[in-house]
């Protein structure tokens, strides 16, 4: 590859959209260097690299899509970032206790009516850690395409926190601090 086509790859990514008419012709050498920058930058999962940029006549719009991608993931973390969390099949596992620790509580809900506020709220915070762990288990879930994944990374730091998500410092699966006082 010409490093020119690598250096106009770098600049039609990351530059503000254009009317498709100013955009240049997408020659082979263009096309390929917009794909392997597009995949290292993880903004195209390397199994789109068939469909996204492979015909001439959906460049504009692919490059639109590529741009889009950029704006969107350019302060996510990278995907190599989610191997810092629980694997997915043990995210499954705890999230599965999750639904039944809610089922557990929603079903008591109707037969203690003097309780209902405390149960309600548990059932809230239970819900909560539940999307943060489904969460964790978008951005492990490695079928999911690389963009999906690092989209989950970047809601999973909204979610935590700075700090805490750099710690990789998740909160329990279920509000054990409820436990007792459910029970």
């Amino acid at each position: 590859m010409v490093p020119y086509d690598y250096l106009l790859a770098a600049a039609l990514l990351a530059s503000v959209p254009v009317p498709a008419e100013t955009l240049p012709s997408c020659s082979p050498q263009l096309c390929a260097a917009l794909q392997n920058v597009a995949v290292e930058w993880e903004l195209l999962d390397q199994r789109e690299v068939r469909y996204v940029l492979a015909r001439s006549e959906d460049f504009a719009a692919d490059i639109s899509l590529l741009r889009r991608r950029f704006q969107d993931l350019r302060d996510a973390p990278l995907a190599s970032d989610a191997c810092r969390f629980p694997e997915r099949a043990l995210v499954n596992d705890l999230l599965g206790f999750n639904r039944s620790f809610r089922q557990f509580v929603d079903v008591r809900q109707p037969g203690e009516p003097a309780r209902h506020r405390e149960l309600r709220s548990a059932i809230q915070e239970i819900d909560q850690l539940y999307h943060v762990w489904d969460t964790v288990r978008d951005a492990r879930c490695e079928y999911y395409y690389v963009t999906v994944r690092r989209q989950a990374l970047k809601r999973l730091r909204e979610l935590l926190g700075e700090e805490r998500y750099h710690r990789a410092e998740l909160p329990p699966h279920v509000p054990i601090w409820r436990c007792q006082a459910i029970d």
